[in-house]
């Protein structure tokens, strides 16, 4: 064999054991851990995922664990740190976690029915409530009260009314400098009750959870009144880890987007006023991180 055959024996054999060691780099693991931002569902109602859990066992072939966050941060740092493979982010959670590990993919959100406050469509607002018989009118009034904010990574709880709001009251994100007194009550139905149980003055809850809590008779609509709301926010996405192998991220990709044709899995979509899953990318979510950097130069002011 002259020294060309050899050279190019050394050259193809060397790309076939790239591609064998590239395809042995991605994860198969024996189980799926799967979780969710906390929310009212999956603080109280977990057994609503249980369709969506079965058709991704059924899809895969492989058991589903459900992991149960403490906070939007439990779920970035299970996602990042490899132990959690499917998580479903706010949009603001999932551009920082993004940005901690870049290899984390978005795939799908899902489309909502209309509600009391939620329009119909894959998208959804912030409000800033305050209890319909207080002397609260204008955002003017509400000058000095005690708001409530979701949690530190909610994009409709924390980052768009820092951004958005605060530019419009001349704050900035320092919205501190316009209420007496800022908390962060853990969740969205969390700010809801406590708007109505009198224990803050207002919150910016997010329309869809504002739904949920009223769905479950923990409120009715009209405790409520909206004195702002935002533009349409994209919805929560749907992520994967990167590294999984491809046709196991294709088998969960193929659960979430088909789970609306299957009848078992109507009583999930109506538990969460939804009617099917929709494929979304990155860039889907480039509004968030238009916010962020908005966010942080404010903060360099």
């Amino acid at each position: 064999m002259n020294v060309t055959k050899q050279l190019c024996l050394a050259v193809s054999t060397l790309a076939l054991l790239s591609g064998a060691a590239t395809a042995q780099e991605c994860k198969n693991p024996d189980a799926l851990v799967f979780s969710i931002i906390p929310t009212e569902e999956t603080t109280q109602e977990v057994d609503i995922y249980q369709p969506l859990l079965a058709k991704l066992k059924e899809k895969t072939g492989k058991p589903i664990e459900f992991f149960m966050p403490t906070s939007y941060a439990s779920v970035i740092e299970g996602m990042i740190n490899g132990w959690v493979h499917i998580g479903v982010h706010g949009p603001n959670s999932y551009v920082l976690a993004k940005g901690k590990d870049p290899a984390l993919e978005v795939f799908a959100t899902y489309t909502k029915k209309k509600g009391h406050f939620q329009e119909e469509g894959a998208g959804y607002r912030a409000v800033l409530i305050v209890k319909a018989d207080s002397k609260f009118d204008s955002i003017e009034s509400l000058k000095g009260t005690v708001l409530g904010l979701a949690d530190p990574a909610s994009t409709s709880g924390n980052l768009l009314p820092r951004v958005v709001f605060g530019e419009e009251i001349g704050t900035g994100p320092e919205l501190e400098k316009f209420f007496d007194k800022v908390v962060y009550t853990g969740g969205h139905d969390q700010s809801t009750l406590a708007v109505k149980e009198g224990r803050v003055d207002d919150a910016f809850v997010a329309t869809h959870r504002l739904d949920n809590v009223i769905d479950r008779g923990l409120a009715t609509m009209e405790e409520f009144r909206v004195l702002w709301q935002s533009g349409v926010i994209p919805q929560d996405p749907m992520v994967y880890r990167g590294d999984l192998c491809d046709d196991l991220k294709a088998q969960i990709r193929d659960a979430f987007l088909t789970l609306h044709e299957d009848p078992a899995s109507q009583a999930f979509f109506d538990g969460i006023n939804s009617t099917k899953f929709v494929p979304m990318q990155d860039t889907d979510y480039d509004i968030i991180r238009t916010l962020v950097e908005a966010e942080k130069a404010a903060e360099k002011k």
